[in-house]
């Protein structure tokens, strides 16, 4: 696919008022979250709660894509309509998640890397066929005594490298998901530095590898404290610190960045994306800035529904109501 046409996909993701919703939970992922309402993990359930998300009303306002898993593109609704032709309807994009998620990284004890290389081509190829118009790869990286270490962010990123060319090949635009993890009693600063670093050496490998970096969305952490941080820092500060960092990593050239909601509550999620946005709405920042959320957008719905028919539309108005707060702070507006 031309760059043109790459460019158009990567600034409809990023497109005002909207982000992504991060639909692409692995079925032992998903299956957790449904135990948590009593709900066993079958396919059934699993489409239903996905048809839920899918058919919410006027979902298209404050979504531009959904992130699938494997299973979920290849499902349809009880009227037999495939989600990604529902998701159409209303103007929304499908995307896929095609990693094969984290394994332990020989030879870097507490560390890990994302497999899912071999036999890639033929499967993007299958999904642009299926109607997916982005892919995703979520690099892993952990703060610890030792870590990250050089060896880790290295091997994760050219991973993402070769991922992000393979997809641009298909006529896919890449998220490129390089997460520092939330998880640890770290300090904002010493996220700084672990995001500084995987950063430099995306961008690095994403030149090496010859990916085009108008056709690609960037999907990262905020800058943050740990989420077992004694003292963890505001809102003010990680905007600050967040900006001041991708100013300094992140081509221009990249249209937009999708945030992760990681290990944030859902609140903390909303408050730090608009305070991010308030300081863009006063500096001349070169991307577009949203949100790439999973639990944020999707865990209060989910409580909310039950697992009981009779629940839906009531889950369907919290989404709303989620959409809604995370839009506005997407513009910088959010108000509580």
């Amino acid at each position: 696919m031309a760059s043109a046409e790459l460019n158009s996909i990567a600034m409809k993701m990023v497109a005002r008022k909207k982000g992504i919703l991060a639909a692409d939970e692995s079925t032992g992922t998903i299956a957790r979250r449904l135990d948590s309402i009593g709900v066993e993990s079958t396919e059934q359930s699993r489409r239903q709660w996905r048809q839920l998300l899918f058919q919410t009303s006027d979902i298209g306002d404050y979504i531009s894509g959904v992130i699938m898993y494997d299973e979920t593109i290849r499902q349809s609704d009880d009227e037999g309509v495939s989600f990604v032709d529902l998701l159409a309807e209303s103007d929304v994009l499908t995307g896929i998640k095609v990693d094969n998620s984290t394994h332990d990284l020989a030879g870097a004890p507490g560390e890990v890397i994302t497999e899912g290389l071999d036999g890639l081509r033929p499967r993007l190829a299958e999904y642009f066929l299926m109607g997916a118009r982005f892919t995703k790869w979520r690099a892993l990286i952990t703060i610890g005594e030792g870590r990250p270490s050089d060896y880790a962010i290295r091997t994760n990123m050219h991973a993402l490298g070769r991922f992000a060319a393979l997809s641009q090949e298909q006529g896919l635009v890449p998220i490129v998901e390089p997460e520092v993890l939330m998880d640890g009693s770290h300090s904002i600063d010493e996220c700084r530095s672990a995001t500084s670093h995987s950063l430099r050496a995306v961008f690095e490998e994403l030149d090496a590898q010859n990916v085009d970096l108008e056709g690609i969305v960037l999907k990262p952490n905020m800058v943050l404290s740990g989420s077992d941080a004694p003292d963890r820092a505001p809102a003010a500060e990680v905007a600050r610190q967040t900006i001041d960092c991708f100013l300094e990593y992140v081509p221009a050239s990249v249209p937009g960045i999708a945030f992760l909601s990681g290990g944030q509550g859902d609140e903390e999620s909303v408050v730090n994306l608009d305070a991010i946005n308030k300081i863009a709405n006063t500096e001349d920042l070169p991307w577009e800035l949203t949100y790439s959320y999973g639990r944020g957008l999707q865990a209060a719905p989910l409580a909310a529904w039950k697992g009981e028919a009779a629940n839906v539309a009531a889950a369907q108005a919290v989404l709303q109501r989620r959409g809604r707060d995370t839009s506005a702070a997407r513009e910088g507006v959010y108000s509580g």
